[in-house]
């Protein structure tokens, strides 16, 4: 990732906008997270930037906030950039995937969600269930974190991307054509198409309720239906209809038998929940059927139900759809 100042201080008023209030200190790191090589004393100086620009504001002794004219600027001024470099972001790391299913080993993508520490009991019930559901299994790795002298828990699961970067690894190149919201059961009596095992990958996904398309079929749509309490893992969770979050690409259909395989593998060890459909053959599309030449490939991922699941409890306090590289030995 370029470290391009504009790019930085759009950056910068995105990260205050989702942790606000927050120090130069927890800002830098996660700065850092994404990539940018810099120093804790040149984020002091961008804030005091921004400070007498009028886009931010001290909170008292706990940081700095965006303030009116800044959540303008933000609106304004920061969605292309944000949309660019999701889609960077998501090529970086899914270019750095080394997970071979086969094998069971490498690094996948994570995503993360932070809890209080006094929540830990809630979130090994999540994960428990999770993992008893045909939605598992639930490979996850727990680490202790402090945030300004509070005890939290962070929580890394694999993210459906692992999947992209599998396949880009066999030379099996995927087109992200949207992320949306599918209906799903783990064992429905029947679904709207013709499939003779519908559940046979993690449960059946019904249908899309919601899709995003165009410039804004990426990644980070996946934490704004999270927050927006467009999911109802709880509901799957308990054997009934449920709202997940999910996301369809396309691939070459002359790879259609390899890419099934892999698909296939990294959801049996990986969790989470896959559809893959031919062209012309009936399936859940979130638009129309898949052109003759490519193939249709829609993926929950085990981070995105986790968050949202930890989300609609009302114990996460941050997240992140597309957090870092994470070696799958170290997801028990």
């Amino acid at each position: 990732m370029t470290s391009d100042p504009d790019r930085r201080t759009y950056d910068i008023l995105r990260l205050l906008a989702a942790h606000e209030p927050i120090g130069s200190v927890h800002l830098t790191d996660h700065l850092r997270e994404r990539g940018y090589s810099i120093t804790e004393r040149t984020v002091r100086l961008t804030l005091a930037d921004l400070d007498e620009s009028g886009l931010t504001e001290k909170a008292g002794g706990k940081g700095r906030r965006l303030t009116v004219a800044g959540r303008a600027e933000l609106d304004r001024g920061g969605v292309s950039g944000r949309v660019e470099q999701v889609r960077e972001r998501l090529a970086d790391l899914t270019s750095h995937v080394t997970y071979n299913p086969e094998t069971d080993d490498g690094d996948v993508v994570v995503g993360t969600v932070t809890v209080p520490a006094t929540n830990r009991s809630d979130v090994e019930s999540i994960i428990a269930a999770i993992d008893d559901s045909p939605l598992g299994p639930a490979a996850t790795a727990l680490e202790s974190v402090e945030r300004d002298g509070e005890e939290f828990l962070e929580i890394a699961a694999p993210s459906s991307v692992t999947i992209d970067g599998v396949l880009l690894n066999e030379g099996i190149d995927t087109d992200l054509e949207t992320t949306g919201v599918v209906e799903y059961h783990a064992d429905p009596e029947s679904v709207p198409y013709d499939d003779p095992e519908p559940a046979a990958h993690g449960g059946a996904i019904r249908r899309f309720t919601d899709v995003i398309g165009d410039e804004r079929a990426t990644v980070d749509m996946v934490s704004l239906l999270i927050e927006a309490r467009r999911t109802t893992v709880g509901s799957a969770l308990a054997g009934e209809p449920g709202l997940l979050v999910a996301d369809n690409r396309e691939f070459p259909l002359a790879k259609y038998d390899r890419a099934h395989e892999l698909a296939v593998a990294t959801r049996r060890q990986l969790g989470g929940v896959i559809d893959v459909r031919r062209p012309r053959e009936p399936g859940p599309f979130p638009w129309d059927e898949p052109g003759w030449a490519f193939a249709s490939l829609t993926c929950v991922g085990l981070s995105e139900c986790l968050i949202a699941r930890c989300v609609e409890e009302g114990i996460a306090t941050e997240w992140e759809t597309l957090a870092r590289v994470h070696d799958r030995a170290d997801l028990q």
